[in-house]
This record gives structure tokens, C-alpha cells and sequence, in this order.
């Protein structure tokens, strides 16, 4: 159904015919976490994620998932057997 609280005319999963049925009856403003992420949208009373009503649960335990701004950077670690290990430090 469409927003008919905060983003007014957009596609909420949370709407039902009585009302938004996410915790509180409104979507949430942004935190400073967000600032720079493309996914965030300014309505009337101020800037909204696009993806999720509360964007403060998802930086509660680490980055969010949804943030464009924030890049993971992954390290590899190579697995090394300790017999050939040993084999090479012999030498």
C-alpha cells in the first residue's frame, strides 16, 4: 500500500487500511551515520531512509547493510599447513 504518514504517495510494506503498522505508526528520521548514503530521501519533515523505517537499528550493531557510503574492506588471510611450514623453516 501507499504512505499515507510520512512519504505520502510511496510504496510502504509496513501500510495496512488502518494505518502504518510499524513500531510507533511512523518511520523514523535518519542519523548521522547516514550522512552520504544515496539511499536516503528528503520528505517535508525532514530526511528518510528509502529501504528501512528506522535506520538507527541498523547501525545498533555495526554498519548497515543498506549504507552505499560505507565500503567493507575484506582481508584474506592464507591458510597455511603447519607441516609444510615446518618443511620450508627447515631449510
Amino acid at each position: 500500500m501507499e504512505c499515507t504518514t510520512v512519504r505520502n504517495g510511496k510504496p510502504c510494506p509496513f501500510m495496512t487500511a488502518k494505518g502504518c503498522s510499524y513500531t510507533g505508526g511512523i518511520c523514523h528520521e535518519v542519523v548521522d551515520q547516514c550522512d552520504g548514503c544515496n539511499r536516503t530521501i528528503q520528505f517535508g519533515s525532514g530526511w528518510y531512509c528509502a529501504t528501512f523505517p528506522e535506520p538507527a537499528a541498523k547501525w545498533r550493531n555495526g554498519d548497515c547493510n543498506f549504507a552505499t557510503h560505507v565500503t567493507k574492506v575484506e582481508t584474506k588471510s592464507a591458510k597455511v599447513n603447519p607441516l609444510k611450514a615446518s618443511k620450508r623453516a627447515a631449510r
